[in-house]
């Protein structure tokens, strides 16, 4: 898309004058650290980026998901990584189409300002993983609070987060006629259960994701902190994983064009044998098949964008458009590891660390075997696999 057809152009100009500010030097100090880029996040939020989605009544900016996703994939195209701040974008939306007045008014305004971060989605669990109506974790209603007993697993950022939007049964699954019924969706204060039912452990992974393990033990979560209805937190909840899967493959999307454009300008300057190694078609050619594939992803990415803003289900674009973008920046990666030979490898070009992250998204936040699953029955009308 040229710049004259961008309708998000000045907003990604601005993103990348911010990134230019954490260059790649920043991530490469809190990767020896495990460190979570506390400035970066406070930078974004004072510019408003993290409140794109906020309607402008509560502080927000009141933007569609197409300029959210706009800002993500900037991020990453800079070289950044959107990964330690994303989740608010995607939680949001179920806050804002579930969430009571009083729930708004309460938190909106407060995520909007910095002065509150909603960064924790606790939903998958290491019994039941990415089979989500098989989670254990349980709510029960007790006067005016639930208590919550189980743990969760992969809740990024809780360490960093003031708020999670937990995801609990609060009707146990054999007295219900469908297994996604009775579930429920809360808002957890974190700052108020922290050591008092809620304990944190933090998982070290390949990358730098400030991965979590949580366990609730008899935590109270006041009853005005449900979402919705109780019993269909698992329909607000997808909602919600249309959005997430969208503006993760925008990420993915950014990390193939940092990839691309990092390969290109390596094989135009790199001589070897007198001729520029970009001249050689076994290394031209990967470069330009992953060009092509994210090129395809992104526009399958605009159009489930599209329909989101319409109000409409894109849940085929979304779950098509994460899975190639995915695939996408990972050809992009390899493209540009196999370009730069053994610097590909050294950490002072970026591209290890690069490399690293963006592998996470061929596996979440859901399995390409799930998306194939979601394409072969609910789009292509076959028998259900699973």
């Amino acid at each position: 898309m040229s710049h004259r057809d961008d309708p998000h152009a000045d907003l990604r100009e601005e993103v990348a004058k911010l990134c230019a500010r954490f260059p790649g030097e920043y991530w490469r100090k809190l990767d020896e650290v495990r460190g979570y880029p506390t400035e970066f996040v406070n930078a974004l939020t004072e510019a408003g980026y993290l409140a794109a989605l906020i309607p402008e009544e509560y502080g927000g900016a009141g933007l569609g998901l197409s300029a959210a996703a706009a800002i993500l994939e900037e991020v990453q195209r800079q070289g950044c990584n959107g990964a330690a701040c994303h989740a608010q974008m995607y939680i949001m939306g179920t806050i804002l189409r579930h969430g009571s007045d009083a729930q708004k008014a309460e938190y909106l305004p407060k995520i909007a300002s910095g002065e509150l971060r909603l960064q924790a989605f606790g939903v998958t669990e290491p019994t039941s993983g990415t089979d989500t109506t098989a989670l254990r974790t349980t709510a029960r209603r007790e006067g005016d609070k639930y208590i919550v007993n189980g743990q969760k697993i992969w809740t990024s950022r809780a360490e960093h987060s003031d708020l999670m939007l937990l995801l609990a049964r609060t009707t146990p699954r054999e007295q219900v006629q469908k297994k996604t019924e009775g579930l429920s969706t809360f808002i957890v204060d974190m700052r108020t259960v922290l050591n008092k039912g809620l304990t944190i452990r933090p998982i070290r992974t390949m990358m730098n994701h400030n991965s979590c393990e949580v366990f609730f033990d008899n935590m109270e979560v006041p009853a005005e902190n449900l979402v919705g209805e109780e019993g269909r937190g698992f329909r607000y909840i997808l909602d919600g994983m249309n959005a997430e899967r969208l503006l993760i493959a925008s990420e993915c999307i950014g990390d193939a064009k940092w990839f691309i454009e990092k390969a290109v300008g390596y094989a135009k300057e790199r001589v070897l044998f007198n001729r520029p190694i970009g001249q050689n078609q076994g290394v031209q050619f990967p470069i330009a098949k992953a060009y092509a594939q994210m090129r395809a992803a992104e526009a399958i990415v605009h159009k489930g964008l599209e329909k989101f803003e319409r109000g409409e289900r894109p849940g085929e674009e979304a779950n098509m458009g994460k899975m190639l973008a995915a695939e996408a920046s990972w050809a992009a990666g390899e493209a540009c590891v196999n370009t730069h030979g053994g610097f590909g490898f050294a950490e002072e070009y970026d591209i290890e660390r690069k490399f690293r992250e963006t592998r996470l998204y061929q596996v979440a936040p859901i399995s390409t075997n799930l998306i194939l699953s979601y394409l072969g029955e609910h789009v292509l009308g076959m028998p259900r696999s699973y």
